[in-house]
């Protein structure tokens, strides 16, 4: 059990190739979605009790279920209460080839990304949005991370995430797809004055949370669009924007009859 509690760290889950789950919504998510990936499963007595059917449902799939004491369980978790059910469960990212040839409507880029929360958060709001899959670049967080994972609250086993992705190669197999690039950019085009182009696939490219998108990465764009503020703010957190830009997408591709591959 040692080595479930390591999976909070980025080396075991490098070496391993596995990650933790924490808390039942996480592990009935990847049962009903994914159970493919599942290793094992761990609850207290009282928590397998009261979630009979989760434990009923990886019998079914056959994930061994391990009974242990409270404290044992919160040895292993990274949270302070994970609610008595944890599971460790194998990574299976998409390659970024087949995430294009598939080709999808509606594409979140991460360049740099690195606050767990708000990676998170994008991942679920993507998923909720309808989007095809999420790519992230190189340099941004480990979407493994427990805090990260927490945050999908299960949209993880939902759609597609490629990782480690150069956002060069991410860009050049979205216009062989067919795919415009619309980077998220305060300096950018205002939404409004382009809004209609959203009607056709898109993949928006979503930059670091403190610095934004450096003018590299910005040159791989076909266009850069900025969030109008009419309030006092003084801008947007970056998963709220990214979850504005994906909704708005969203509805601007379904309004022509149009969903995205995954929905």
């Amino acid at each position: 059990m040692r080595a479930v509690a390591k999976l909070s760290k980025r080396s075991a889950r490098t070496e391993t190739r596995l990650f933790l789950l924490e808390g039942p919504q996480a592990v009935r998510e990847a049962l009903t979605y994914r159970p493919d990936v599942l290793v094992e499963m761990f609850g207290t007595p009282a928590a397998l009790e009261r979630h009979a059917a989760l434990r009923d449902a990886a019998d079914r799939a056959g994930i061994h279920v391990e009974v242990a004491s409270d404290a044992v369980l919160d040895a292993m978790a990274d949270t302070v209460t994970p609610q008595g059910i944890i599971a460790v469960a194998a990574q299976t990212p998409a390659s970024v080839e087949d995430v294009f040839a598939a080709r999808p409507r509606l594409v979140a880029i991460c360049e740099q990304v690195r606050d767990p929360g708000n990676l998170g958060t994008i991942i679920r709001a993507a998923d909720a949005a309808g989007a095809d899959a999420v790519i992230l670049t190189g340099n941004s967080v480990d979407p493994y991370n427990p805090k990260v994972v927490r945050s999908t609250t299960g949209s993880l086993f939902h759609l597609p995430l490629a990782l480690g992705v150069d956002l060069a190669d991410a860009v050049a197999l979205a216009h062989r797809a067919g795919i415009r690039v619309v980077a998220a950019d305060v300096d950018g085009t205002d939404f409004l004055a382009a809004r209609d182009l959203l009607a056709e696939p898109t993949a928006w490219l979503f930059g670091n949370e403190a610095r934004g998108l450096e003018d590299q990465a910005l040159s791989h764009a076909d266009l850069a669009l900025r969030l109008p503020i009419y309030g006092r703010a003084e801008s947007l957190n970056l998963a709220t924007a990214a979850s504005v830009c994906l909704y708005e997408t969203a509805f601007a591709q379904r309004s022509v009859g149009v969903a995205p591959a995954n929905a």
